[in-house]
């Protein structure tokens, strides 16, 4: 399976924060944004990555990611010269992902929970079918709406809904088959000019092949669209972070944890971070893995 992130788009409900740089390159606590979502496809098992985002922040990310060898995965970028909708990316990245099933998460999301890595394992292993994943909101107008039956069969998918005809929002973390990229290009644009993500989630829904997965109570779903909204995600990796004594989504430990890479690269990355907090906790994580080595 491959998989995209993407981290377009110009950010205008956080100007002037975004006015020189890209909103996944914002920090969220103590980390880029982006580390998150890439932290995501790695807990899904996913190494060969694709970065999607402007003409002008790309050469960021590179600078920043690199070729992904240092977590020990494969990262390539694609340019989006101008946002069409969140469906385009597989348009975009139909030569990257082949013949291969493909996850997308939006370079914006946060996801924590106990039994995540599960939930996305599963995911990933859910053979010719699509999975999403729904969310209990206050306000799911602002949101992607799935409706379900009386028995827990979807019914619809509707794009920010005036009447939303549940209060479960659709995240933004996608996993389809092979067959996404083509389903993608038969779109129509939206009434706004967009290949909406919601109807690629039909062209499944109609032959029966949709699958929402409900996360609850025990999970965490952050948007960070809004200032108040990156300030609420950063204040709760921050508290979490503080009480456990652990990070949420650094990639390097992520890495270490699959086996993708060795106990000596873990502290080569914590040596690259300096005396930052960040590298202390990855030079704590690579001494305590070397004392348990035979």
């Amino acid at each position: 399976m491959k998989g995209i992130i993407l981290a377009g788009g110009a950010g205008t409900r956080l100007y002037p924060l975004t006015l020189v740089t890209s909103k996944q390159l914002l920090p969220v606590y103590d980390k880029p944004m982006i580390y998150y979502p890439l932290s995501t496809l790695m807990l899904a098992g996913i190494r060969d990555i694709l970065v999607i985002s402007t003409p002008t922040d790309l050469p960021r990310f590179r600078d920043l990611l690199g070729d992904g060898s240092r977590y020990g995965v494969r990262l390539s970028y694609a340019e989006q010269p101008t946002p069409a909708g969140l469906a385009q990316a597989f348009v975009i990245g139909e030569s990257f992902v082949g013949g291969d099933a493909v996850a997308m998460v939006l370079g914006d999301n946060v996801f924590y929970g106990n039994g995540f890595t599960r939930m996305l394992r599963d995911a990933a292993a859910n053979a010719g079918r699509a999975t999403v994943f729904g969310y209990a909101v206050e306000d799911a107008t602002r949101f992607g709406v799935v409706e379900f039956d009386p028995e827990g069969l979807v019914l619809s998918v509707e794009e920010k809904p005036k009447i939303p005809k549940s209060n479960f929002a659709l995240t933004g973390l996608y996993f389809f088959d092979r067959r996404a990229a083509d389903f993608a290009k038969g779109l129509s644009p939206s009434a706004r000019g967009e290949l909406e993500i919601v109807d690629l989630m039909r062209c499944y829904l109609e032959r029966g092949e949709l699958d929402v997965k409900l996360m609850g109570r025990g999970f965490a779903w952050l948007d960070c669209g809004t200032q108040e909204d990156l300030l609420e995600a950063g204040e709760f990796v921050r508290m979490v972070e503080k009480r456990q004594g652990i990070k949420i989504s650094a990639p390097e430990e992520i890495a270490y944890g699959q086996g993708w890479t060795t106990a000596a690269e873990l502290a080569a990355a914590a040596d690259r971070h300096g005396k930052s907090t960040y590298g202390a906790y990855l030079r704590r994580v690579a001494d305590n893995a070397v004392r348990q080595l035979p």
